[in-house]
């Protein structure tokens, strides 16, 4: 009896030895696109789990938000309100300010610390052009990364590793640190933050945080000065600036802290819907690929039995 290899040799035409390959081919195919259909799937319960905690958290800062908004609102008496950061002039800022972005320290939040990023960006380069200074001390991880690239010359420190949520205390120790950086130096302190509108808006805003003072310089109108204090007057005003800024930044930091959840819902759900697709697609290509092998096993089969019986 011949071995079966010279009887294969003998008896299947070349054509047959092409669809052979086509056909190890395809199933080496057919089983990558099963690899990718299984991995997007694991992806999308991801992105799915990742969706419904932010929305968890996200009832959590809004009801942080809530507390934070009546407890602020009193330092607008002595500070300026927020203010959009989209198309601002930044005409009314002093000479020299220290800007504090507020950004994330996790990604997949959609653009919140690009949108804070290219503010700063632009905030800086109109600052320069009107021939004014301006630091930069950062907030985030992300934000410091990204603004290193462009405008990393002005960062003189940055805090990272921020716990989450927020408190008072977290806030403080902030404010700690900010004027640590050389807050005495400079004219006035400018957040820049994300503000939280639904769960599917957010704004770019900030706020100009000037220091209080006692006495009228350069023809400056005197914040304190009449008001009369029954401690040291400079140690008060020291103090009240203290806390000011504390509670400025308490609440850009619930404010952003909020949208930035919001945002990382919206994009988690993009995600899995992006993910679905992308199974109906591969879900396409795997049931093409295998009609593809089953029909191209089907020839071999006709054509083995049209060379036997030829």
């Amino acid at each position: 009896m011949a071995p079966l290899s010279k009887f294969i040799a003998t008896r299947v035409s070349p054509r047959v030895f092409g669809l052979l390959a086509q056909q190890s081919r395809g199933m080496a195919t057919e089983k990558q696109i099963l690899n990718q259909i299984n991995a997007t799937k694991n992806i999308k319960k991801i992105t799915s789990s990742m969706k419904m905690v932010s929305a968890a958290k996200l009832k959590g800062d809004e009801n942080r938000l809530a507390v934070a908004d009546p407890f602020n609102a009193w330092t607008y008496n002595l500070t300026s309100e927020p203010m959009l950061l989209e198309d601002a002039t930044f005409e009314g800022l002093p000479q020299k300010v220290l800007i504090v972005p507020f950004t994330t320290d996790k990604g997949l939040c959609g653009g919140v610390n690009s949108f804070i990023s290219r503010g700063v960006r632009d905030m800086i380069k109109k600052i320069k052009e009107d021939g004014k200074d301006a630091d930069v001390v950062v907030v985030g991880d992300k934000g410091r990364s990204q603004m290193n690239r462009s405008v990393g010359q002005h960062i003189t420190r940055s805090l990272t590793e921020v716990l989450s949520p927020g408190t008072f205390g977290l806030a403080s120790c902030l404010a700690q640190e900010i004027i640590a950086a050389g807050y005495e130096d400079y004219d006035a302190v400018v957040l820049v933050y994300n503000s939280y509108v639904n769960a599917a808006v957010y704004k770019q805003m900030y706020k100009v945080i000037k220091k209080l003072k006692t006495e009228a310089e350069g023809g400056e109108e005197m914040l304190m000065g009449e008001y009369e204090f029954d401690a040291d007057k400079e140690e008060f005003v020291s103090d009240l600036n203290e806390f000011v800024l504390a509670s400025q930044i308490f609440h850009s930091f619930m404010d952003g802290a909020a949208a930035e959840q919001s945002s990382r819902m919206t994009a988690m759900e993009n995600a899995s819907k992006n993910a679905g697709e992308l199974i109906d697609k591969l879900t396409l290509r795997y049931n093409r690929a295998r009609q593809a092998r089953i029909t191209t096993e089907l020839i071999e089969i006709i054509s083995g039995a049209s060379a036997l019986e030829g």
